[in-house]
């Protein structure tokens, strides 16, 4: 009698799941980057050409209950090179009261900051090993792979904000993150200001780290133009960089692109890295887009002494140029 209703159970579960499975709506997509890569730097070990790739697969389930919430959960399958993770992955509920994501995906900063180089397809960050300094006006925030949970506000006119939060045992790496952003339309133009902030905590005696962006974004027809700052203050960083992009479509699948940052660290007298670069964006056919970027970048030392490794502590400047084949599915 007991294996009988050991077996009855086990058929009403697996009954209920396909049944649940049959409500669900299910999608795949994901990208393909290949991209050749040419550097010339000051540096012998930087300067050359490389080719790379990455690739990302995500799975998404959707499914919306009889009282008005939407569920989903996905999972993503990333590869880059040869090293081939599950990456974020996450569960999410909403409903009026806004939506709550628990798991591992990016924290609200990733939402709400407008960084400089958003209007940027496929922006790089030359530099060395040694460098301890911001190369561009993100927040700097934590890990998507780290489980939080995240909580958005339903939007409120052109107004959204969101918090996200990790914590841990004892206390040392917990996250708080914040981020917001409105939106309105003035003169013909739509105008989003954004920004996040967040903070990590330290061992006690430790410098907690503390980010923060605020940027504005103006679109005025075929015409996109983004003004950033990023903050990060940590154990003998202080860091503020400055950026400003601007995008103009074209039509016929053309988009231009421009963009220039600086970076510097008080605490670290004279360390300053800069980078200016321009883009163009063609759409081959639906799914399939060909990026070319070009810039010059220039990072100075000054008297930073945070590198680990002595023979990496050297100045550098140059020009990156990457040529990216990215198709969409």
């Amino acid at each position: 009698m007991r294996k009988l209703l050991l077996g009855t159970t086990a058929l009403a579960a697996a009954a209920t799941l396909s049944a649940n499975a049959a409500l669900a709506d299910v999608s795949i997509s994901g990208y393909y980057e290949w991209y050749y890569n040419s550097r010339s730097s000051n540096v012998s070990a930087n300067d050359g050409t490389n080719f790379g790739q990455e690739s990302e697969i995500a799975f998404t389930f959707t499914n919306k209950t009889d009282s008005g919430l939407t569920i989903e959960a996905q999972t993503q399958l990333d590869a880059d090179g040869a090293a081939t993770l599950i990456d974020d992955q996450y569960l999410s509920i909403s409903g009026g009261f806004g939506k709550i994501k628990l798991g591992a995906d990016d924290a609200v900063g990733e939402d709400f900051g407008i960084e400089a180089e958003d209007l940027i397809a496929e922006e790089s960050t030359p530099t060395v090993t040694s460098a301890t300094i911001s190369t561009d006006t993100d927040i700097a925030g934590v890990g998507a792979d780290l489980n939080k949970i995240s909580y958005y506000l339903p939007a409120m006119g052109g107004f959204t904000a969101g918090v996200s939060y990790i914590t841990n045992v004892n206390g040392v790496g917990d996250h708080a993150e914040y981020g917001a952003q409105f939106t309105t339309a003035a003169a013909g133009s739509t105008i989003t200001i954004g920004g996040a902030t967040s903070t990590t905590d330290a061992a006690s005696g430790t410098a907690d780290t503390d980010s923060q962006n605020i940027g504005v974004k103006i679109v005025s027809g075929p015409v996109s133009v983004i003004l950033a700052q990023g903050q990060y203050e940590a154990a003998d960083e202080d860091r503020e960089a400055n950026g400003a992009a601007i995008s103009y479509n074209m039509g016929n699948g053309m988009v231009i692109g421009a963009y220039t940052m600086e970076a510097e660290d008080t605490l670290d007298a004279g360390e300053e890295y800069t980078k200016s670069g321009v883009e163009l964006q063609y759409t081959i056919a639906s799914g399939l887009k060909a990026v070319l970027t070009v810039e010059d970048y220039e990072y100075k030392l000054g008297t930073n002494t945070d590198a680990t490794v002595a023979a990496n502590q050297v100045s550098d400047s140059g020009t990156n140029s990457k040529l990216t084949i990215v198709a969409t599915f």
